[in-house]
């Protein structure tokens, strides 16, 4: 399809809004109200490890209707109906198989669509490179306003209600003050699928108000299966070297996904940095918006430094902000500021690898080969996180109840590292994209 006169940023600024805000919304929070529901470690692996699954899943059959089979914008309003109504229901009720059944049906229907939202920006650009940031910045402003009203949900209102406030500033600073602690605080976590669930729902409208994108018929190859088309791209070094690094940056930012708000939440006499439930959300979504800000540097930042040296800098930001966990736990301060990284870690390594994977990937297979890439960083990786995190923190770093923060936080500090050092040492693409069919344009490297 060639690519418009003029570009809908618009519609797809606000396409990657809702696609963000629902994951936003339960992800942060829920790594601590499985435990409250009751479920064993190993149900809460199994519920944990849906979402990876179904990127396993989805790269091998969604992404394959969405490329060659199925209009995009429909397969998008289909996924997010019936995945909505999933998550939705997932906010009232506390048995661990239709919460898991739930969890699993949202997870297969909403994880391919991160890949089909990717393919529909990019069939509706003109310059991804310059403009793929500014679009998905939506997605960044999705993630933090699915963060902050949690703020006012995890309030303790009959305190609030005691305070006999006078005024919108007093009623604020009492709402702030007091928010729910303990069973109550994990009681209202509910809140976070019902709103998911709604937000869901609203972009299967939204959907089908967006610019039309025709499936691609198969190419030359005789109709051959998009996904076998981009595992064969893995032949290529460059490739082949980026893809497994990938795996590895996936990890270690679900290592942040999986300690942070514990850490965060954890009291200071234990480790921790003592900060109130109602504030870790809000704490956890500063570092979306540093990306908002990364987000409009980084057409320039690609062009200047090329895709090796963004993507080292992004990795590099994983490391250093474990190792402020690691070594500076004492400080709320040094924790809090730290987390503006995120920008750098997703925008200088995730966003890069999409825009890269449309700089070079054919036409017909760029959704299975986003997939391919969705693959390490929303399957396999965080499957492993998912598998490893919890082992690493209750058993290998736990001793007498008290987690060894510094030594759990080396871990992924060490493995960003190692990343990073190989793909400066063995990630060297092409200057002018030959892999994709009729690429010939300079691009950076």
């Amino acid at each position: 399809m060639t690519h418009p006169t003029s570009t809908p940023r618009g519609s797809l600024f606000t396409m990657m809004a809702l696609q963000f805000f629902i994951w936003g919304a339960w992800l942060p929070l829920i790594f601590g109200y499985l435990p409250s529901l009751g479920f064993t470690p190993t149900q809460q692996s199994l519920i944990l490890n849906a979402f990876p699954v179904a990127s396993i899943i989805g790269m091998f059959f969604s992404n394959q209707w969405a490329d060659r089979r199925f209009n995009p914008e429909k397969f998008l309003a289909f996924s997010h109906l019936v995945g909505g109504l999933a998550i939705l229901g997932c906010g009232f009720t506390k048995e661990f198989m239709p919460f898991f059944l739930l969890m699993l049906v949202h997870c297969l229907l909403y994880v391919p669509t991160i890949s089909i939202t990717n393919s529909i920006a990019f069939a509706n650009m003109k310059d991804p490179e310059n403009e793929f940031g500014l679009v998905r910045m939506g997605g960044t402003v999705g993630w933090i306003l699915a963060a902050w009203p949690f703020t006012f949900i995890f309030v303790n209102w009959d305190a609030v209600a005691a305070a006999k406030t006078s005024g919108f500033v007093d009623w604020l600073g009492a709402a702030l003050a007091n928010p729910l602690s303990g069973d109550a605080a994990k009681a209202a976590t509910k809140w976070t699928f019902i709103v998911a669930g709604i937000a869901s729902l609203a972009l299967a409208a939204f959907a089908l108000t967006l610019p039309r994108t025709a499936a691609k018929p198969a190419a030359a190859a005789g109709g051959s299966l998009a996904w076998v088309e981009a595992l064969k791209l893995l032949k290529h070094p460059f490739v082949l070297v980026l893809w497994l690094v990938t795996l590895v940056d996936s990890f270690v930012h679900n290592c942040y996904f999986s300690w942070t708000g514990v850490f965060l939440g954890t009291p200071v006499a234990a480790g921790g940095v003592g900060i109130a439930p109602n504030w870790i959300a809000p704490i956890m979504s500063i570092g979306q918006v540093a990306e908002i800000g990364t987000m409009f540097i980084l057409g320039a930042t690609l062009k200047k430094f090329g895709w090796r040296t963004t993507m080292i800098v992004g990795i590099l930001g994983h490391a250093a902000r474990f190792a402020v966990y690691a070594f500076m736990p004492e400080s709320a301060t040094a924790i809090i500021l730290i987390q503006v990284l995120h920008g750098i870690c997703y925008a200088f390594f995730f966003a890069t690898v999409y825009i890269f994977v449309d700089a070079y990937f054919p036409k017909d297979i760029r959704s299975s080969a986003q997939g391919l890439f969705n693959l390490q960083i929303l399957g396999v990786g965080a499957l492993l996180a998912f598998s490893i995190c919890p082992w690493l923190m209750q058993e290998v770093y736990t001793k007498a109840n008290v987690v060894d923060f510094k030594g759990l936080f080396m871990v992924p500090m060490l493995a960003a590292s190692g990343a990073a050092i190989a793909l400066a040492l063995f990630f060297h693409p092409p200057k002018v994209a030959k892999v994709g069919v009729g690429a010939a344009a300079p691009v950076p490297h």
